[in-house]
């Protein structure tokens, strides 16, 4: 590995670095509360350091939210766009979910804090939630395919899109708040798979 290389590997390493202490600041303590200063000092870095990467403290929240959807977007793109468009939205549901519980912080930061949204409108971003939209476009696809098919009676899949991701957002958001300790642990995935399928079933007869 070549000097250039190294430095470009040194500079990207620091970014991530200077990301992941973020991530895990603003989740425990609140976007207003952290400051760089505090970033800095989560990963011996100076404050100037950290203005070096980030302009300030929205550009950095930005970048970070921006990131998670990237990962939420791969997992989407492991689902495959063929076949039964009822087993694709199943499908994407259960990425979405398995996304959240894998990495609470993240999905806290892009769906459950309202400084993303600040820090966005802050740095002026050409398209506004780019990354929530994506992710939306891709459920819609689904469901768009459902309806051409004849399997979904909705006529409009922008409406039915929304409403599927509220019933698996919500269903991510009781497990990450622990609101389905009313349930035996035993049974919380289950009911969770059973909850999904029978939303669907739903879809289907458009009730």
């Amino acid at each position: 590995m070549g000097i250039a290389e190294r430095k470009e590997r040194d500079k990207t390493e620091r970014r991530q670095a200077i990301l992941t202490a973020a991530q895990h600041l603003f989740t425990e303590h609140g976007f207003d509360k952290v400051s760089m200063r505090n970033i800095a000092e989560a990963i011996e870095y100076s404050p100037a350091t950290i203005y070096l990467y980030f302009k300030d403290k929205n550009e950095l929240l930005f970048a970070l939210q921006s990131q998670a959807f990237g990962q939420l977007a791969q997992a989407f793109r492991a689902v495959s766009p063929s076949g039964n468009a009822s087993e694709r939205l199943l499908a994407l549901g259960r990425q979405y979910l398995r996304f959240a519980l894998e990495h609470p912080e993240l999905y806290e930061l892009m769906f459950m804090m309202t400084a993303p949204m600040e820090a966005e409108a802050a740095c002026d971003a050409l398209v506004p939630w780019a990354g929530g939209r994506a992710a939306f476009d891709q459920v819609a696809g689904a469901v768009q395919q459902g309806i051409d098919a004849g399997l979904f009676k909705q006529a409009n899949a922008e409406t039915a899109a929304l409403m599927v991701w509220s019933q698996v957002h919500g269903l991510a958001s009781l497990w990450l708040s622990k609101r389905l300790v009313i349930f035996p642990e035993d049974r919380r995935h289950a009911l969770i798979e059973g909850a999904l399928t029978l939303f669907n079933q739903v879809l289907q007869t458009g009730l």
